[in-house]
């Protein structure tokens, strides 16, 4: 039986089998409204897109990891993926990096920074500590789900699974390392507020910076989203970047769908 594609390289199969449910996602049922019948595939259509194509289970759910693929020589065991999905595709070209929002999870976030004392009144100060709690906030995640801790997932062989696409249809994948950077190898400021600030007013945005520029962003108090901008070469894997299956001359859309689905009921509803 083979591996899951997780302890190896996605084969071209696999990659077109993904390709090609994606592309069913244009027929007016995927997330992204384009067209009065057009649609395109969402970050939920990509989570149930890759646990088909991959024979794993999406969790539909806030759990840790999206999709759960089986390990086919130890029962009860699982790899898991956290799918991402991002219109960020033209970056990459730009700076290499891929953009990946890890989580927007303030509540958990803050809670790890008030173990360190930290709050709002004081976070500003000290932005170092900052960071390394919210790295250690996403790895205590996925190690309370680990092997280890009794739960079911091999985190060791767990990835991030991230989809970048852009408008003008490219779409590309790349599988990344769940384990974030050493905190302390990173340069950690909340930037100065630029112009129509008042002077040296300090932002809300926490920026990670690698020494090539920002890795990680956090707005602990507009959102709470943790942004996360490794770089391309860095991935275990990528794709090449490739483009939706077109859906040739069919009648696609959810009202033709159901016409064709129960063409007597609905000709009873309409007529």
């Amino acid at each position: 039986m083979a591996l899951p594609f997780i302890q190896r390289k996605p084969t071209a199969k696999e990659v077109e089998r993904l390709r090609l449910i994606l592309s069913t996602f244009q027929d007016g049922t995927g997330m992204l409204q384009v067209g009065d019948n057009r649609t395109l595939p969402g970050w939920r259509d990509f989570e149930r897109a890759t646990a088909l194509a991959f024979n794993g289970q999406a969790q539909e759910s806030k759990a840790i990891f999206d999709v759960l693929l089986p390990d086919v020589r130890k029962k009860e065991v699982f790899y898991g993926l956290s799918c991402k999905m991002r219109s960020e595709l033209n970056r990459i070209g730009r700076d290499g990096r891929v953009t990946i929002e890890v989580s927007n999870s303030a509540g958990q976030f803050w809670m790890g920074l008030g173990t360190r004392g930290l709050n709002q009144g004081n976070y500003k100060n000290r932005p170092s500590d900052v960071g390394a709690s919210l790295i250690e906030t996403v790895s205590e995640w996925h190690n309370i789900v680990s092997l280890e801790r009794g739960g079911s997932v091999d985190v060791h062989n767990s990835y991030y699974f991230i989809l970048s696409w852009n408008r003008q249809g490219d779409y590309q994948l790349h599988q990344l390392s769940l384990k974030l950077p050493d905190p302390d190898q990173i340069a950690w400021s909340f930037p100065i507020l630029g112009r129509g600030a008042e002077p040296d007013a300090i932002g809300r945005r926490l920026a990670g910076n690698d020494g090539n520029g920002n890795l990680f962003e956090w707005y602990g108090e507009s959102g709470g989203q943790l942004k996360y901008y490794p770089l391309a070469a860095n991935a275990v894997w990528a794709s090449k970047v490739f483009r939706l299956e077109p859906l040739g001359d069919i009648e696609y859309g959810i009202v033709n769908k159901a016409h064709a689905y129960f063409p007597k009921q609905w000709e009873r509803c309409t007529g």
